[in-house]
Parts: structure tokens; sequence; C-alpha cells
């Protein structure tokens, strides 16, 4: 064939990387084969090595009726697959199924691609089947449990390491420029590590990142592996077979090499798409050949597409709760230049409102031609001109760059000072601006390699650009940018410059009817203040009446009343104040007790918590106290030399706040003659306004009165509390000194079960192990004992076709410690080199397992 008329031959020279054609390779990785079909299912395609696995060869097989090659069976299951489909997009899957109907089982794909359907089978897997939901619903249990975006990446890494098998899983998030860097990473141990490091746009070409998030997931099991080719490679209208949903689609001879030169023997991706776009991938790598079955791609496949939901919401909060923030803070911004009386020249008053919601380094307002500055910002000669070219660059909307001197050359004159600025236009002629300015941010960027390495290099197919060959870590300083606006902050600027014109372009009209407005209101000020100084009058010289007799001196007299006003005042002002919190209860009796028997105040005792009575419920309660505390005055414990009053408070186990009001060592009080107002008062306001309880008793020895307040009405202050807390028992010293003499330290756990293994290693790490080492065989765990320094071990007994008594004699050896972990209950026959060794049974507590290493590691053995 001339390759001139095969598209699957194509050069790509330097300037069309993006344009290669990678989902028309025409070929396939060997470890499945392709059939395609027409919609009247007649053979078009096939794989060239279809004769390893069916009966016939693309000679025999291309033309002829599908179900000649397929049992009925598969056709009705293919056809069913195919109704599930939506828009022909992504594809259906089989998994250990009888295609060919001979009894060897398939895991089959099934998608559309353009007038043709598309079958791709693979043998399945031996041994045990996974199952997904199980293994999914497992990991994401374990994921949802970080509590920040940074765990949620470190923990995903590890988990898919766990369930794959491969060498080194990294999370690759891309930025806005389509470059990309690694955000978490697992590997095993001895090999570099690349988090942190960046990789330019050019590694995924633009073709690729559209490919990842039509098809989420994709293997490279061999990259030494020769491909396949699809015959024929074109159909008879000379096109090629789209493969960009097909689960074994070769690779770009390019892509090949990138691998290579990063010493990678086999890869495999798992997209994370965040509202239809690419967010970032999990790249794993594997420095040797390595497949995983369909069946479990599929189940990461679903993983992934999991993780991108719960990153997406996890990103949404954040987004959020920072929205909130600046809605906060333009809210309360947006309230000061109401209050205050605005102009464009006035809003610099303003500018530590502005820059906590537009962070910057500097800010002016230009206005009418002249600038007020704050912070860094250009001198007031560069103004001017840079407003002139916010004239050309802005048009009345919002304009932001990071980097200044690149658009506005002038600029390079005050780089020192500004590189990025973000303007804000509030007037239409002359126009001006608020203006908030960042500072050069020098960044080093690490470069997993030079990123312009890729050179032009002459291939097989023509020119073309090779991937670079150096993957070592390269640095590169990036100067002339500031930290760059993000689209959060132009949102809030927008919502800035609306409110700001609304409340500039309403304020004439607002002048105007508080002007009409105000004559009323001041007629209505003075009739209310004649009202309020004639009832203040009155209680003024009730004081002054009541006071006194008893006063020795002119200057006592004084002193006595000053006291009682001031205190009346306090009281007075958390009566009627509007929007008052939660108040103090021991002060609310404190200003009572001040303002109306002065001297006495120190014969009135109060113990309780810190109770802080709710806002509708203050008032309630200050005229009860108003009361109880001028009766004692009056009559009670406080009408003589001697009594006193203790006021104690306190929860009970139905949530009321328990109020006692007790009076002893005061004249005999007998209950009162006639029931006045203040009687009233105190014994019905609590329970008809509050719902609470008041009962008031008059015993020869003093008066006692108890309140209940509903737990509605009250908070408990500083975390207290006075009811029992429900939890776990508190760890004993014993298992405290224990445990404790773990931190530190390394162990190895043998255990077949990749989720009880997983759990134990979180448990061991939470204790403060430095390093956990795991093992499913008695090979790996082996291997781990000759190459790392192990402290301890954990030792499953039954690893499914093997247990781990073979590695007592090496543990041994190695002066290790070690404890068994068994499922067989108390018939547990142990070698005998083992010695008293412990062993705990599954299920195992927490405290169970980290009690019995630190035993073991002391040198303690006991049966569990």
């Amino acid at each position: 064939m001339n390759h001139s008329d095969d598209p699957t031959q194509f050069a790509v020279d330097l300037t069309n990387c993006d344009r290669e054609p990678i989902h028309q390779l025409g070929r396939i990785q060997g470890f499945g084969f392709l059939v395609a079909a027409s919609m009247d299912w007649l053979i078009q395609h096939v794989s060239a090595n279809v004769g390893a696995f069916v009966d016939g060869s693309p000679e025999t097989l291309l033309g002829e009726p599908l179900d000649a090659l397929l049992p009925a069976s598969a056709m009705h299951a293919i056809r069913g697959r195919l109704q599930l489909l939506t828009h022909n997009e992504g594809s259906e899957r089989l998994f250990g199924f009888d295609l060919l109907g001979t009894g060897r089982l398939f895991d089959v794909a099934v998608h559309v691609s353009g007038h043709s359907i598309v079958i791709e089978a693979e043998p399945s897997a031996e041994g045990p089947s996974t199952n997904p939901g199980t293994l999914v619903k497992s990991l994401i249990a374990r994921i949802q449990r970080t509590d920040d975006l940074s765990g949620l990446f470190r923990e995903s890494v590890r988990q898919l390491r766990a369930v794959t098998g491969f060498d080194r899983v990294m999370l690759y998030r891309f930025a806005d420029d389509n470059s990309g860097e690694v955000v978490a990473e697992s590997a095993r141990s001895g090999l570099e590590s690349f988090l942190g490091l960046h990789y330019p746009a050019t590694d995924i070409p633009k073709q690729a990142r559209a490919l990842y998030v039509r098809n989420q997931i994709r293997i490279i099991a061999d990259v030494i592996a020769e491909p396949v080719p699809i015959e024929p490679g074109l159909d008879p209208n000379g096109e090629a077979l789209d493969l960009s949903l097909s689960l074994l689609r070769a690779v770009s001879p390019i892509h090949i090499e990138y691998l290579k030169n990063m010493g990678v023997s086999a890869s495999f991706s798992i997209s994370i798409v965040i509202d239809g776009r690419l967010w970032g991938l999990f790249a794993l790598h594997h420095y040797s050949a390595r497949h995983l079955a369909m069946e479990l791609r599929s189940t990461t496949e679903l993983f992934g597409q999991m993780i991108s939901l719960i990153i997406e919401t996890r990103l949404q909060k954040e987004q959020r709760r920072a929205e909130e923030k600046v809605r906060d803070l333009h809210d309360r911004f947006v309230g000061k230049i109401v209050s205050a009386t605005p102009s464009v020249e006035a809003l610099a008053d303003f500018a530590d409102d502005l820059r906590q919601i537009v962070p910057c380094d500097g800010f002016a307002v230009y206005a009418k031609g002249t600038a007020r500055s704050f912070g860094h910002c250009p001198l007031p000669d560069d103004m001017p001109a840079l407003a002139r070219f916010l004239n050309r660059a802005a048009a009345s909307r919002i304009y932001a760059t990071d980097e200044l001197a690149a658009v506005h050359p002038p600029a390079e004159n005050y780089a020192d000072r500004v590189a990025g600025v973000l303007a804000i236009p509030i007037s239409r002629s002359p126009r001006d601006y608020l203006l908030f300015f960042r500072k050069e941010l020098v960044q080093t960027i690490h470069w997993a390699g030079d990123p312009a390495s890729k050179i032009g290099a002459f291939g097989p197919n023509g020119p073309r650009l090779s991937p670079r060959k150096s993957f070592e870590a390269w640095q590169e300083t990036v100067r002339g940018k500031s930290q760059a606006f993000t689209e959060a902050e132009h949102k809030a600027a927008e919502t800035l410059r609306v409110s700001i014109l609304e409340v500039l372009l309403r304020f004439n009209e607002e002048t105007e009817r508080r002007q009409s407005l105000a004559a009323q209101r001041q007629e209505l000020l003075i009739a209310e203040l004649n009202h309020r100084v004639r009832n203040i009058l009155s209680l003024i010289r009730a004081l002054i009446v009541q006071s006194r007799p008893g006063v020795r001196s002119v200057d006592e007299f004084a002193a006595i009343i000053g006291g009682r006003i001031q205190a009346l005042a306090r009281a007075h002002d958390q009566i009627t104040k509007q929007n008052f919190a939660a108040q103090d209860l021991s002060e609310i009796i404190q200003t009572e007790v001040q303002a109306y028997i002065g001297n006495k105040a120190g014969r009135v005792r109060l113990e309780g918590p810190d109770i802080h009575v709710e806002a509708r419920a203050f008032s309630t309660l200050v005229l009860v106290f108003h009361e109880m505390v001028t009766n004692s005055a009056k009559y009670g414990a406080l009408s003589d030399s001697s009594g006193s009053v203790t006021v104690a408070w306190h929860i009970d186990a139905d949530d009321m706040c328990r109020i006692d009001w007790r009076e002893t060592g005061g004249p005999p009080v007998a209950p009162p003659s006639r029931r006045g107002f203040g009687s009233t008062i105190i014994e019905r306001s609590i329970p008809h306004d509050l719902g609470g309880e008041a009962e008031v008793s008059y015993h020869l020895s003093g008066l006692s009165a108890r309140f209940g307040l509903p737990a509605s009405h009250y908070q408990l202050r500083d975390g207290a509390s006075q009811r029992p807390l429900i939890g776990e028992a508190p760890q004993t010293a014993a298992t405290m000194t224990e445990t404790g003499s773990l931190h530190g330290l390394s162990a190895l756990i043998v255990e077949d079960n990749m989720i009880i293994a997983l759990d134990a290693e979180q448990i061991l790490l939470d204790a403060g192990l430095a390093k956990v080492f795991t093992a499913a065989s008695v090979a790996d765990a082996l291997a781990i004992i000759d190459a790392e320094a192990v402290d301890m071990a954990m030792l499953d007994v039954n690893l499914g076709s093997e247990t781990s008594f073979a590695l007592v004699g090496p543990l041994n050896r190695k002066n290790i410690p070690f404890i068994f972990v068994t499922g067989y209950g108390e018939a547990l026959d142990l070698p005998a080199d083992a010695g008293a060794v412990e062993s705990i049974k599954k299920p195992f507590a927490d405290h169970q397992m980290l009690a019995a290493l630190a035993r073991a590691k002391g040198g303690k053995s006991a049966a569990v």
C-alpha cells in the first residue's frame, strides 16, 4: 500500500502535533481482538490477530454476516448492550461471557463508531471475579473520611496503587494553560518521586485531552509490544476506523517514545472529568509489562467517576465558602457607603474594605484625573497613561492582567512596584476607576525536564516533534508576573462595580427623599424626647426621695445618687436596645443589684455555670430580678444590716436551668397581705412568657424562690456541660504506655485481604508509626524482610493458598518480634519455633492490635 494513500501512515511536523490522528491509528494492542460490523451486521473490519481467538482469518471473515462468527446467544447479548448505549457514546461491557459458544470466557466491550458496531474482546482473567460495587464502595468510604482536598488526593492514589498493584500512581492536575502538576503520588520504595513536578501542555496534546474526556480509562499493557493492524486499514470510502472509544486502541509512536524515555513499561490512566472538562488524570506507571483485566479497569473507571463527583463537590464547597466570605465583606462595604455620603472620590476612604474584597498589594481610586493611592502603586505621573490604556482595553467592563508590562509597555518603568492590575470602571465620562495592583511574584517552577526540550527530529514518517529524553527536575524562574486574579475575584469585582454604580446613581434620589422626611422626623423626635425626658425625670426624682433617709452628708448623698443613676442607665440600656445578643445571667442580676441596693451589693452571692440568656428571654428575667432585688431591699434580707442573698443556678437532668434565690439573716418574712403588680411579675412572667416555672416560699428564716428556665432560652458557654459525656471508655494508663512505645517504629503487615490490610495500615500510621509495609504473600513478605528495616510484624495465618508460618524462621533470625492474626478461633495450632507468640482473633479492635504489637515489641507474650 502506498503510504500517501493511507491516512493511518502519517507524518507529524513541528507545528501540527496537536493534530496527530491518534484516534485513527489503524492498530490495536495484542492482548485482545476486534471485530467491526455494519449496522446490518456484516463484518467490515477485523484485527489481524483474530485467528488466534476464533476459527477463521481476516480473508474468510470480512464481508460475512456476524452471526456466522458468533452464536445466537452472543448476538442477543450484544444487541441488548447496544440498546443501553446513550447517543452512541461510551461502551457497554460483558464480563466472563462465552462469546464464541466454545466455553472459553471473554470480557467484551461494545460501542458504536460512525456507521460501525465495534466489538472488542479479551480473554477473561482467571481467578475470582471482582465485585465492582463492593470494591468501589470500600474505596470511596475511606476517601470520604479525609478532611481536605490534599488528604483526598493522597488517599486516592494510595487506594489505587493498592488495588491495581502498579509501581507508581500519580494524580496529575491541569492548570488553565493545560500544563499540569503532580499533586499526589504513591510509589514503591526505591523510585524517584515526581511529586510537585510540572509538565508542559505539549506532553498531553489537545486531541489526547479530548479523548481522555470521551474515553475515561486507557491501558497500555506493554510499551514494547508490537501493535496489531486492523484489516482493511481503510473502508470502501477511504476512511480509517475511528477508535476513539476503543479499549484496545494502539498507542501513538510519539507517546511510546515518551514512555520509553521515562523508562515506563506499562501505564494506565483514569480521567477526572468535572463539568465536561478534563480536570486531571490518575496516571499509573509500571516498570515491567502489566495488564489489568477489563472488569478491574471498568471498576477503576467507576471509581474515577465517583472521585470526580467528590472533588467537584468539595471544590464547589470551597468556592461557596470563599464567595460567602466575599459576599459578607461586600455587604458590609455597601452598608458603609450607603450610610455615608458616597461619591467617587470618597470611595478612597474605604480602601481597607475594598482591599479585603479583592486582595491586592496596592489600591488606588482614579477619579477626575487625580489618583488617591495606598500601598504599592504606580507613581501619580504614571496614572494618566494607565487610565488611557484602560479606556481602550476595558470598554466599561472589568479588566485584569497578571502581566501588565506585556500589554502596556510603559508599565516596565514601575515593574518593581506593580506587575498586575484589576480595574473596575465606576463612571462613564470621564471614566473613573478603582485599581487593584499586585506586585511581581517571582515563581520557581520545578518541571519534569526542560519543557522547551522537545525538538525537531526526523522520524520514520518524516519531520515530527520528538519527546524530550530528560525527566530530571528542571527549575525555571518566572519574573514579571503577579499572582493571577481568579475567576472568583473577577465575579467579586463585577458585583462590586454594579453595587457602587447603583449606590452612586440612587444617592441623589435618596438625598431628596431624606430631605422631604427630615421635618416630619424632627417633630416626632422632639415629641419622643419630651416623653422620655419626663419618664427619666420621674425615675430620678424617686431615686432621690428613696435615697435621702440615712444619709449623713451632701457628699455621701451625691455619691449614692450618682452611682444609682449610672446603674439604672445601664439596666435601661440592656432592656431597650434592639439587636442585643445573649447576655450573661450573672451580669443581669449584678446590674439590678448595683442599681438598686448600692453599697449592699457585697451581701449578694452569685454562683453557677456560665449561662447566657437568649435575647427573647432577657427582658422578662430583668423585670423579675428587678422585683426580687427591690423587694429584698425593702422588706427582706437586704433591708437591714445583717441579711444576705444567695442566687445559685444549675442545669438539671431535663436541661432546665434551675435558679434558686435564698435570703438568710434578715427580718422575719410573712406572705404579703395584698398582691401587687410586683408579685404578679415574679410569679407569672417566666411561666407565661417563657414556658418555665416560678415558685415563691415565705419562711420566717427568709424568702426563697425557685425559677425554671427552659433550654431554648439559654446557652451553656465554653463547652461546659453538666451531663455525662457518652463515648468510648478512655484508655488505661497501661494501654497508653504500651501503645505509646510504638511511635516512630516500622511494621510489616502480612494480609491477603486488601481491605483489612489497608485498615490495619491506617491504624498503625494513626498510632504514630513511621513506616508500614504490606504484603499479600509469603514471597512479598520475605522480600520486604530482606530489603527493609522492620521493627515488628503482624501475620495473618491464612494467606489463601498458603500460611504465614513460613515467615516465623526468617523473623526469628532477624530478631523481629511478631504476632499472629487469625479467624480460626481458639483452635490455632502454631509451629513450635513460634514459641509463646501472641495471637489475636478477627475481628479485632484497634487497641487490641496496638497493645499486642506493643507487648511483642517489649518482649511480653500473652494469649488473647
